[in-house]
């Protein structure tokens, strides 16, 4: 049953932006059309973010799932408000978090697990700062310098 073809996708820019603090994964509500179209490859994490609603549920806006090229009248709205699915509890503490100063939740990764659902790692993040972005590129270039020494040696 596992897939020899693994579904992921990761949002790059988010760990350019944000310091991530905790992760989770959260399952995802989804329409027929939408699940074709994420196994088609046809997702975009960019824009994404989560928010809650005055019921103390997570939603995750944003999120671009193309539409399935055999939907017909039953396909989906591409950017439409979608539902993640995570223990209350989990939820009462991430609600708490976010209302701290600073810190948002973002989605991070999106995936097709070994039974067949469709999987968000959100993370609880905090803004970065205009100097730790330059570290944050200076690491990747000594690290990229590095390996390429090593190739040659």
């Amino acid at each position: 049953m596992a897939d020899p073809k693994k579904i992921e996708f990761t949002n790059r820019k988010a760990s350019y932006e944000y310091t991530f603090l905790d992760e989770v994964d959260a399952g995802i509500q989804l329409l027929g059309t939408e699940i074709k179209s994420i196994r088609a490859g046809n997702v975009n994490l960019r824009d994404a973010y989560c928010v809650f609603n005055k019921k103390g549920e997570l939603f995750i806006r944003s999120l671009f799932i193309a539409e399935y090229k055999q939907g017909n009248q039953f396909n989906h709205e591409e950017r439409r408000t979608r539902k993640l699915l995570l223990k209350r509890q989990e939820l009462k503490k991430w609600e708490k978090k976010t209302k701290e100063k600073g810190f948002t939740i973002v989605p991070y990764r999106l995936y097709i697990n070994e039974r067949g659902f469709a999987k968000v790692t959100i993370v609880l993040a905090q803004g970065k700062k205009v100097h730790d972005k330059r570290e944050s590129i200076k690491q990747k270039d000594n690290k990229r310098a590095l390996d390429r020494a090593k190739k040659y040696l």
